[in-house]
């Protein structure tokens, strides 16, 4: 017997709105996670070096050539400063004195001819006044990074300034192979080279003094492959010592890295001095360890110096590979670290020349950021500094600069030197008015930067400010703001915060 379509039409509709609602019901009652949480956290006061060294000996660095115009040099080394900021790096080591000559307006040394071509011609400008001006506003810090006791080239005599020392005190000046040496063992070497620093220490606002690997020569072999002795007889007779002479050529390198720290300090009492010596100190050490005896070839007793507190940061130059069997990376840092009694700053320097260079050694493309990261898996080392600029920033495209960006992308300030002044900062006060910042200093010790941490459309930005800096652009209206004076020595002063109404 058959139903009534009416009957039947409201039954199958129903069934249809049943179906609906349990549809309805499962979707409603799915689980759906935790509601996302806005970022209220402020990122943390972060201390790591980050460094980047620029050569400018036979223009590897910066100027490109030495037939650029004072301005065409200038925006050069702009560019070099806006891609080490937007990489992430905090602190530029240049070289400003490579042999003998300045990249600054020196009464003591003729300019270098990479400004010019021709050493002792005046480039129109002061180089490393504009670059510390430039760092400095980019919230980097510039270190004056010097070559103590190389002269030149033997090739190049005849075109060395008059008032090179060449010509000036040729007594001084030793030639070994096809170089020119201030001789270590003379007082008066050293007299001229602590003059040199203490000059610029004096003119400019550097905020560190740096000196690299180069002290007593590398050692080279004659035409019969026999190695060469430092031609220093006459000297280490002048100076009536009775240790033997390899001892006696130690002690005049401890006595000038002695002297730098100390009167470095006593015009600056909290500016950073720092070291990069060869990377291995000697062979053994550790055990693992085989290749060059610096202590033995060089005269560079690094190790000394860390340990007799002789430096603020030590940056031995660890040239290779994690996994070289003889000389692996981490073995060294390893071995620096257990060294560092006094816990000065230890950082690293790492080979980015070395990547994708078309040796059989060549790094890796992912080298560098591991070894930033097993860097920064040691409580020991603080940071880390990268040669070469051009290979770190343009090579290839930029590529090890790419690698290590996501490593730096959150703003890190260079470590403290808490032996120079463990004291906090005074706190300041500011205002914010729209999209700025007017910053008032505290009395008392002067800011050297202003940590600004600041909330803007839902997200936290940071940024480091020269410290003669009062009103400050932000990318937008803030939410919140927090403020931190900084001193030289890195110490971070109590928060100051402010909330929007």
């Amino acid at each position: 017997m058959r139903r009534p379509r009416a009957a039947t039409a409201l039954r199958w509709l129903t069934a249809v709105a049943l179906v609906a609602l349990a549809a309805c019901s499962r979707v409603a009652t799915a689980p759906i996670g935790p509601p996302v949480q806005p970022d209220t956290t402020p990122p943390p006061i972060t201390h790591e070096m980050r460094g980047l060294w620029v050569a400018t000996v036979r223009n590897i660095d910066w100027p490109s050539r030495p037939t650029l115009t004072a301005d065409q040099q200038r925006a050069e080394l702009d560019n070099i400063l806006d891609r080490a900021k937007a990489t992430g790096f905090n602190a530029i080591f240049l070289q400003v004195r490579s042999a003998g000559d300045a990249m600054y307006a020196s009464p003591l040394e003729p300019w270098s001819a990479s400004l010019t071509g021709v050493q002792g011609k005046d480039p129109g400008y002061d180089p490393l006044a504009y670059a510390v001006a430039q760092a400095h506003a980019r919230g980097l810090e510039l270190h004056a990074w010097i070559n103590p006791y190389r002269a030149g080239n033997t090739s190049d005599s005849m075109s060395l300034a008059p008032n090179h020392i060449f010509h000036s005190r040729r007594d001084l000046v030793r030639v070994y192979g096809g170089s020119l040496w201030f001789d270590p063992g003379e007082p008066e070497v050293q007299n001229e080279v602590i003059a040199v620093v203490k000059d610029i220490v004096q003119r400019y606002d550097v905020d560190g003094v740096h000196a690299d690997d180069y002290f007593y020569p590398y050692q080279v072999k004659d035409a019969n492959g026999v190695t060469l002795d430092f031609p220093d007889s006459a000297s280490y007779a002048k100076s009536g010592s009775t240790l033997a002479r390899d001892d006696w050529r130690r002690g005049n390198v401890d006595q000038f890295i002695q002297r730098l720290y100390r009167e470095v300090h006593a015009l600056k009492p909290n500016i950073d001095v720092g070291i990069s010596p060869f990377g291995i100190w000697r062979p053994g050490n550790p055990p693992s360890v085989a290749g060059l005896d610096a202590y033995a070839t060089i005269y560079a007793d690094s190790r000394k110096w860390l340990q007799q507190g002789w430096v603020d940061y030590l940056a031995p130059q660890l040239y290779w590979q994690d996994g070289a069997p003889q000389q692996s990376f981490s073995a060294l840092l390893d071995w620096w670290i257990s060294q560092n009694t006094l816990g000065r700053n230890l950082w690293p320097g790492m080979a980015a020349y070395r990547v994708n260079d078309g040796t059989a050694t060549a790094f890796s493309a992912t080298e560098i950021p591991d070894q930033i990261r097993l860097t920064r898996a040691r409580p020991g080392a603080t940071g880390e500094l990268l040669y070469n600029t051009g290979s770190t920033l343009t090579k290839n495209g930029g590529a090890v600069a790419a690698s290590i960006a996501p490593l730096y992308a959150n703003l890190a300030i260079a470590p403290t030197s808490s032996w120079l002044d463990n004291t906090l900062p005074p706190v300041p006060t500011f205002v914010v008015r729209g999209a700025a910042l007017d910053i008032t200093p505290a009395v008392g010790e002067a800011a050297r930067w202003w940590l600004v941490r600041a909330r803007i459309g839902g997200g936290w930005h940071s940024m480091l400010v020269f410290g003669d800096q009062r009103s400050i652009a932000l990318s937008g209206a803030p939410e919140r703001v927090i403020v931190n004076a900084v001193d030289e020595a890195g110490n971070a002063s109590a928060d100051v915060r402010w909330t929007a109404p």
